[in-house]
């Protein structure tokens, strides 16, 4: 018998083994295209429900703990500013070192423990966000601490060093105001109050820092808590004021008891 020609094959209606290969490849594709499509859609929608109810459990939040000061829409009262476009990072700032609510009016709002979870946190500040865009949380690697201390070191001196001391001990503002200390300081916070410019502090945009400068100062401030510094007691770190008064104090006074002591003797 004459053996069979690829025409003739094609023509007998025989299927190439690369076409059935090529249809398992469609096939396979295809399904799952549709199974991402489908878990995409139902994931988005369980996303989209999960922020709803978040927004929604901020807004009481809201309503029960800073609408008095703030008002009902956060368009803000004579007891405190409008929250229109303060952004997550400003609620989670404020709210997250203790500094909101106030427990009395005064120059500055002061740190005090923290008095909501940090979910109750989350939630207040997708409230406010949800209101009008505003600076958002940054992503972890902003906030992370590992820059470059030595820029970091020279940012902090250019911008930060004249309100809250080379070493970050802080100081005495005007009008009864001063700069916190930042030792123990979360990162995010610290990051925040650099975006948001809380009470005196100006804001440094992403103009100003980049995100990638910020997180070299947070590297430089984290650098200054686990090293020891190297001129031995560091009276507070506040600088020629706290070491003249140590000098006034037990220097002199301790060579005025020596001067003493001596003239008794040689009496």
């Amino acid at each position: 018998m004459a053996p069979t020609s690829p025409a003739s094959a094609r023509r007998a209606g025989r299927r190439s083994p690369l076409a059935t290969a090529a249809l398992l490849v469609v096939g396979l594709l295809a399904t799952g295209g549709a199974y991402a499509l489908a878990t995409t859609t139902t994931a988005t929608a369980e996303t989209t429900v999960a922020s709803a109810q978040l927004i929604d459990e901020g807004g009481k939040l809201f309503a029960a703990n800073c609408a008095s000061c703030h008002g009902l829409d956060a368009e803000g009262t004579a007891a405190g500013p409008t929250l229109i476009g303060a952004g997550a990072l400003a609620v989670d700032f404020q709210v997250g070192t203790g500094r909101m609510p106030m427990a009395a009016s005064g120059p500055q709002a002061e740190v005090k423990p923290v008095q909501f979870t940090q979910e109750q946190i989350d939630a207040m500040a997708a409230w406010v966000a949800d209101l009008a865009p505003g600076p958002a949380v940054p992503a972890d690697r902003y906030i992370a601490g590992d820059g470059d201390a030595a820029i970091g070191a020279e940012l902090f001196r250019i911008n930060c060093a004249m309100c809250h001391n080379v070493a970050g001990a802080g100081g005495a503002l005007t009008e009864g105001k001063w700069a916190p200390g930042l030792a123990g300081v979360d990162p995010v916070h610290i990051y925040g109050a650099m975006v948001t410019g809380p009470q005196n502090m100006p804001v440094f945009s992403d103009l100003n820092l980049t995100p990638e400068e910020k997180n070299d100062i947070i590297t430089y401030l984290l650098y200054l808590e686990e090293n020891p510094p190297v001129g031995g007691w560091d009276l507070g770190s506040l600088g020629p004021v706290s070491e003249g008064l140590f000098i006034w104090i037990f220097g002199l006074g301790g060579l005025v008891a020596v001067t003493i002591w001596l003239t008794a003797k040689s009496n």
